[in-house]
């Protein structure tokens, strides 16, 4: 039996990320081997951006929602569904269709979600701690007592990356844009920050820093989701015997690394691709997966929410990370659901 719910749909790829609509749809009841779910939170990361203005390298067909990681309780089971009951708490994770009241996902796209951890929470920390999981541990093999530089880290991934460090036992370097921000990576566990915007507006000036703080050395461990002058950067503030993990360009700009310092360094650059490293190597995406959801059931990580919307203002939650307001994570809420900021 199908029902009304409220949607928030893109029709037309467009550079202008407003242009997409609340709309009322109905929802079918759900297929063999489907659960419905009564969405409560979803979280917004850049690739819903990158999808509505066609920029996105998975391009899902028009119209569509924005929105791939979600929480909230199941309320309708299609036939074959065992796993779960009415009324189970859950997450579910998808590359679309999560800005909406309630959506039917395939069964092996759902898990519970563990003891009383709020929606929003739940919500927020499958993708972001996913990218760090598969980069300081699969990728970089971090160890305990080394020291990891996380750039970038008032972000969704750069958290992460923080929170994820701290829990494998490095002393962790955290770089970010502004001292507010970065007061809260600093409560969030991580042993140093370092402003990295330059008088001119540009970004660097930390390798003095990153030097004095690790005796001269230079950092073990380089986690970079943003590029250009930062990457430059970190390849003269790395140990002997380094990692510079590569996890995206969030400058706009693809550095280019000078052969003679990966040479005399000895180090190694490593690129990371969660997503695509789990498709081609399903154990390694299995393992991974059942890590952080471990770490998240033990409470050894702690997601960070900065803030929410009601869906009706999706937008407004869209264009809070794409002008690089948010801190770690913003979530879009449905049904009434609201949260505490943590």
């Amino acid at each position: 039996m199908a029902m009304k719910i409220k949607t928030t749909l893109c029709h037309a790829i467009s550079e202008d990320i407003s242009s997409i609509q609340l709309e009322h749809v109905e929802l079918t009841a759900p297929a063999a081997n489907e659960v419905q779910i009564r969405i409560k939170a979803c979280a917004v990361n850049f690739p819903d951006l990158l999808m509505i203005q066609g920029k996105y390298q998975f391009k899902p067909p028009l119209p569509f929602a924005p929105g791939g990681e979600l929480a909230g309780d199941v309320v309708a089971l299609g036939k074959n569904v065992t796993e779960f009951k009415i009324g189970d708490r859950v997450i579910a994770n998808l590359r679309y269709g999560g800005f909406a009241e309630a959506i039917n996902v395939p069964v092996n796209s759902v898990s519970m979600i563990p003891g009383d951890i709020a929606y929003e929470k739940a919500a927020s920390y499958a993708v972001a701690y996913l990218t760090a999981f598969v980069a300081l541990d699969v990728r970089a093999k971090l160890h305990a007592g080394e020291t990891l530089l996380v750039h970038g880290a008032t972000g969704g991934v750069g958290m992460a990356a923080v929170d994820l460090g701290k829990q494998m036992g490095a002393k962790v370097i955290a770089t970010g844009g502004t001292d507010e921000k970065l007061a809260v990576v600093k409560s969030k566990g991580a042993d140093h920050v370092i402003n990295y915007t330059m008088e001119d507006g540009s970004m660097g000036g930390f390798r003095e820093e990153v030097k004095a703080l690790t005796g001269g050395k230079g950092a073990d461990v380089i986690y970079d989701p943003v590029g250009g002058s930062v990457f430059d950067e970190s390849m003269r503030c790395i140990n002997f015997n380094g990692r510079l993990l590569v996890i995206g360009f969030t400058s706009g700009v693809w550095p280019n690394a000078p052969a003679n310092l990966i040479l005399i360094k000895n180090i190694a650059i490593l690129g990371v691709r969660a997503g695509e490293i789990g498709r081609r190597n399903p154990e390694i995406g299995k393992y991974s997966r059942n890590a952080i959801y471990q770490l998240l059931k033990d409470g050894a990580i702690d997601p960070y929410v900065c803030a929410g919307f009601p869906l009706e203002r999706a937008v407004d939650a869209m264009k809070m990370l794409e002008e690089r307001k948010v801190v770690s994570k913003v979530v879009v809420t449905m049904n009434g659901y609201t949260i505490q900021t943590t």
